[in-house]
């Protein structure tokens, strides 16, 4: 069995070494399989394109992917997939937390029958701050993509090939990893690994990113936020209603009772606010949809580098 590792490198000249190293090290005490490294720059600022080239140079199993500019984490992994030649993919970070030498756990899991094999963390190394969000993400993808509450999601994982095949077949100009996998297959199973402290630096995604993260998952593989829209605005429909026969009631109980313009008012802004909240979603979703008529790529490789190129 051949597998093939994939890393999205961004602002990792100084811990991508490391990673590839620690693979090495061991696949070659697992004689039983054949394995590529594929090493996908999404246009770090840094050195990082020429460690990639230097670990090209030195290991004739390592693959570097240059994108033309920089197109995002889920991108750059579709970028290293569509270049496998293994029939098992196995993807992690380029900082060092995701523990290469556990590999063998993903492996064994995939030869025991499943598609999709997820690496579960007993402690996280994360900052509090990407601890919230990765507890928001999991929430959210229960209810927007249906994944299971017992099924632990995370940026390592081994997958079959015929899974990664179906991936590749998603044309979208915004890839989501996890939604690709869910809805191709519910085989899938988790495997307890260590979660390492970063070798180096802080987390790339910050608040902005990580929210943007969110809505191209949400928005390109589920309509449940127009339905949570529609759900909405019945009720609050349902809520003008009924204090409109609450404000008829007052009236002929208390002829003089003055109608007061602070609540009327209150609750056109409220109505105007959820208005506007749904026509930017449906906006979301139509752009969406021209953006993708208009073939924009999920990402463009400006060159690849091998050990004899």
């Amino acid at each position: 069995m051949k597998v093939s590792f994939v890393i999205p490198c961004y602002r990792s000249a100084h811990t991508i070494e490391q990673v590839v190293e620690e693979i090495e090290c061991k696949m070659s005490s697992m004689d039983a399989h054949e394995y590529e490294i594929i090493l996908v720059n999404d246009c770090s600022p840094d050195d990082t394109y020429e460690k990639i080239k230097e670990l090209c140079k030195k290991y004739g199993e390592v693959i570097g992917i240059n994108l033309a500019r920089n197109f995002g984490q889920h991108s750059a992994i579709m970028a290293g997939l569509s270049m496998i030649s293994g029939d098992v993919v196995v993807c992690l970070d380029d900082d060092g937390q995701t523990p290469p030498n556990e590999v063998d756990k993903l492996l064994n899991k995939i030869e025991e029958g499943y598609d999709v094999v997820y690496a579960e963390y007993g402690e996280k190394k994360h900052s509090a701050f990407r601890n919230f969000g990765s507890f928001l993400n999991k929430k959210m993808t229960e209810i927007m993509l249906n994944k299971p509450k017992e099924l632990y999601i995370s940026s390592y994982f081994a997958a079959r090939r015929y899974v990664v095949d179906e991936m590749l077949k998603y044309s979208g100009a915004y890839p989501y990893v996890i939604g690709l996998i869910l809805r191709t297959t519910k085989n899938i199973c988790n495997v307890s690994v260590n979660h390492r402290k970063r070798l180096e630096g802080s987390s790339g995604y910050t608040f902005r990113k990580l929210l943007a993260l969110w809505v191209n998952g949400f928005t390109s593989f589920s309509v449940i936020p127009l339905r949570i829209a529609s759900y909405g605005g019945c009720v609050v429909a349902f809520i003008g209603f009924m204090y409109a026969i609450y404000t008829i009631i007052m009236k002929l109980l208390y002829s003089d009772r003055l109608i007061g313009w602070s609540s009327t008012i209150s609750i056109i802004l409220i109505l105007g606010g959820l208005l506007l909240l749904v026509l930017g979603m449906i906006g979301e979703y139509v752009g969406r949809i021209y953006i993708n008529l208009n073939n924009s790529p999920q990402y463009v490789i400006r060159n690849v580098v091998r050990k004899d190129e």
